[in-house]
């Protein structure tokens, strides 16, 4: 029995430096996967932060795009304005008397003006025209002046200079207006 008892621890002993390798290798390959694992999450992440980032670009491409075409004419707009504002200056400043000698001269100014106010609309150009007794917009309009108007109330619209333009939903110029600044 004794003989059985040695047999036994001895093969207990041999077992035990056998069986800690195999402890020890798992140990390492799960340390392995660990690592891989991180690894792996790590390119995820970059993958997923890359691929927000290029749909980001994406997005603000087709905007500038868009923006670039609704809005790249805005110079060329704004150069056209002092045309149109001669054009109705031209228009007003002739006399009553003198109309019918110079009918044909009216007319091709107010075709002129008609056809330039035509090509701007179609370019994304409308006219801000205040009417007089209209409340002052700090948004549309610019204050040239303020006067003490009978029959006014503060804010409200008294004269009309010259109107203002937007382009789509930008404002390419205020209309100038004079503005009553009577208190009652």
């Amino acid at each position: 029995m004794a003989q059985d008892e040695a047999k036994a621890a001895e093969a207990v002993e041999q077992e035990l430096p056998e069986n800690t390798e195999p402890v020890s290798d798992d140990l390492a390959l799960e340390e392995e996967l660990v690592a891989l694992q991180a690894e792996r999450d790590e390119y995820r992440d970059k993958f997923m932060r890359a691929l927000a980032e290029a749909e980001n670009t994406r997005k603000r491409a087709e905007r500038d795009r868009r923006e670039a075409e609704q809005y790249g004419s805005t110079r060329l707009a704004r150069d056209l304005l002092p045309v149109y504002d001669n054009l109705n200056r031209a228009l007003a400043s002739i006399p009553e008397e003198s109309r019918a000698a110079s009918a044909a001269l009216i007319e091709g100014v107010e075709l002129t003006l008609r056809e330039l106010t035509k090509v701007m609309e179609k370019h994304g150009v409308t006219t801000i025209t205040p009417a007089v007794g209209d409340v002052f917009d700090p948004q549309l309009h610019q204050a040239m002046f303020e006067a003490p108007v009978p029959g006014t109330k503060a804010g409200q619209i008294i004269q009309v200079m010259t109107e203002g333009f937007m382009l789509y939903d930008r404002l390419l110029r205020p209309a100038q207006v004079g503005v009553s600044s009577n208190p009652g």
